[in-house]
């Protein structure tokens, strides 16, 4: 049995912090209201679910060959997020219905399977703490589940916040929008490699850098 401390804190943390999921659904909550967000965030559990129990399943096989799809995982991602982010800041504010389709379902578990932080995610915590304990079918469906369960009570969360502050969205839309694109360029950057090589040039400029 895993350290239970361990892996619900991994689990809580890796969820609930900002990331495309959480940014969407905060935007979206924000500009639609939480209700209209729904079918979004249930495609995101059911995306997000699928992708576990396929980790679950394929994990050993799947990080033989992860350095080989890494790099292509980075870059569909990366530039997924980034056309994300330019909608978010050319969305208007005042047009209710211009970015209606991006709270659907199928947006929501689309997103999952090109996202490289819910890919990793989904091999890594299920090697460290699920496969390594449990082999059944139903385990594995159950902590799918679970972890499905989660990133759902996370992006409605983060969704409940963003239509909280509908009231202000008239003096600060604009402002959100850019922040929660330049967010959406940072995890772009992020997940496809470039925020990593440019600290490590960074580093290596600095006096005894190496």
């Amino acid at each position: 049995m895993p350290n239970v401390i361990s892996f619900m804190s991994y689990v809580l943390i890796v969820t609930f912090t900002p990331g495309p999921n959480n940014i969407m659904s905060f935007v979206m909550g924000s500009k639609h209201g939480f209700a209209r967000t729904l079918p979004f965030r249930l495609g995101v559990a059911v995306g997000f679910g699928l992708v576990m129990i396929a980790s679950s399943y394929l994990n050993l096989f799947l990080f033989s060959v992860v350095p080989k799809m890494r790099p292509v995982a980075e870059i569909v991602g990366g530039a997924y997020m980034l056309y994300l982010a330019a909608r978010v800041l050319m969305s208007k504010v005042d047009a209710p219905n211009e970015d209606a389709h991006l709270t659907s379902f199928p947006a929501g578990a689309a997103l999952q399977f090109i996202n490289p932080k819910a890919i990793l995610y989904g091999l890594t915590v299920t090697a460290t703490f699920i496969t390594p304990y449990y082999h059944s079918a139903a385990s594995l469906l159950f902590f799918s589940a679970l972890l499905g369960s989660i990133s759902l009570a996370s992006t409605s969360c983060w969704a409940m916040f963003g239509a909280g502050i509908q009231r202000l969205l008239g003096r600060y839309g604009r402002s959100l929008n850019i922040a929660m694109a330049l967010l959406l360029v940072y995890a772009a950057a992020s997940v496809s490699g470039v925020l990593p090589r440019i600290q490590a040039l960074i580093r290596a400029a600095r006096p005894g850098g190496v």
